[in-house]
């Protein structure tokens, strides 16, 4: 089992930053990837960035160049620094670890920090 917390969440004006922090606890040797989704009210859940283990990253077209994810595995914790904000990056966002589970993986998923981007 990978339990997974977030926080870092907040009210921010649009063009301005905020850093969301995901720290995994239990069996952290399991997992491999590790990733944000977010959610706006009334939408589907949408991916947003991931990290593998050994440092590589992809991101949605919707947040490349604004959006960094990086990873401290001393510390179990996984970051997004989000800059430029826009109203739309409202929502509330998920972590989540995709984790060797034998004979298959599972996604773990946190329970959410929301982001509003507001004037």
């Amino acid at each position: 089992q990978v339990h997974l917390v977030e926080s870092g969440g907040g009210l921010v004006q649009p063009g301005g930053s905020l850093r969301l922090s995901c720290t995994a606890s239990g069996s952290i040797s399991s997992i491999n990837i590790m990733g944000w989704y977010r959610q706006a009210p009334g939408q589907s859940r949408d991916y947003v960035a991931r990290i593998t283990t050994v440092g590589s990253t992809d991101y949605a077209d919707s947040v490349k160049g604004r959006f960094t994810i990086s990873r401290d595995n001393a510390k179990n914790t996984v970051y997004l620094q989000m800059n430029e904000l826009k109203p739309e990056d409202t929502g509330v966002y998920y972590c989540n670890a995709n984790a060797n589970t034998p004979p298959g993986t599972t996604w773990f998923w946190g329970q959410g920090t929301q982001v509003t981007v507001s004037s």
